[in-house]
């Protein structure tokens, strides 16, 4: 991804989510997709879809039975 697009979708996620905890980075080994952190913590990726010329964004966030409370 490009880093203007990584810098929109920080921007788009801190604004919807209310929180500017949040970072938007590129991930080490692919060049579709960046990973989401709060802070220190990694918490999903985000790929990028170019379908006939349309571009999307795919959040993608796994939540762990464990981590549930009760």
């Amino acid at each position: 991804m490009k880093a203007s697009e990584i810098t929109n979708l920080q921007g788009y996620l801190r604004s919807s989510l209310s929180n500017n905890l949040i970072k938007v980075m590129k991930r080490p080994n692919a060049s579709d997709s960046v990973e989401v952190m709060i802070g220190d913590e990694f918490v999903g990726v985000i790929y990028r879809d170019d379908d006939e010329d349309e571009v999307s964004y795919q959040f993608h966030m796994t939540i762990l039975e464990e981590d549930l409370p009760g």
